[in-house]
């Protein structure tokens, strides 16, 4: 689990293909005090397994689902990726819980400096707009952020600066996609109301049935 509060900028050293994906070499600064070799560290929001360090640099590999469904499936070298260690349960969580399960990519509409601080638009695929709601928390490029305004398949989120200039928003630009995960609880209510439902719908056509209809 992570909370979505970026401890480092990391950068991709090299893209090595392997059976069934890449092996990603990244590069960082912060994240080396207690890092090792089968840690979880969210890469972009991408909860991934370190498999090696050297140095400032540690290796993870991305297969399967997680190559299909993220923007590691078309990352470059020298790209830079956020970066969070697995959480500790003893301290403090600033932003929410996160697991590090990508849903789908969203694409940047737009961004742009409002004031001091910065303005981004997502546009999200239909499926993942009925988990949206306003100030509630959802996660972009591994980055705890707060809906703002939702609008069909678009949401605003407002950018403060801290966040800004300690994480790879920086760098994006638009058009550029961007790795989400809606809340989680989102989607256990929304398993629990359909289970709901069936069941009910189940015990209905049960009893119609046993009265002879």
């Amino acid at each position: 689990m992570f909370s979505g509060i970026i401890e480092d900028i990391g950068q991709i050293q090299k893209i090595d293909t392997i059976k069934g994906g890449i092996r990603l070499t990244v590069s960082a600064s912060k994240i080396f005090d207690d890092l090792k070799i089968g840690d979880s560290v969210s890469v972009d929001g991408v909860c991934l397994t370190v498999t090696s360090i050297n140095n400032n640099n540690f290796t993870v590999d991305v297969v399967g689902e997680t190559l299909k469904k993220t923007t590691l499936k078309k990352i470059k070298n020298k790209s830079y990726v956020n970066l969070e260690r697995a959480i500790k349960f003893n301290e403090r969580i600033g932003g929410h819980l996160i697991q590090g399960h990508i849903n789908n990519t969203a694409r940047i509409k737009q961004l742009k400096r409002l004031g001091e601080n910065f303005l981004l638009k997502l546009e999200l695929p239909d499926d993942l707009m009925k988990y949206i709601i306003k100030e509630g928390s959802i996660a972009v490029d591994g980055i705890s952020l707060t809906v703002a305004d939702k609008f069909e398949n678009t949401i605003s989120i407002s950018i403060i600066p801290h966040t800004w200039q300690h994480t790879t928003l920086k760098f994006k630009k638009e058009n550029d996609l961007v790795n989400i995960e809606v809340d989680y609880t989102a989607k256990y209510i929304e398993n629990f109301i359909n289970n709901y439902f069936s069941q009910k719908s189940d015990l209905k056509e049960l009893r119609l049935k046993n009265l002879g209809y």
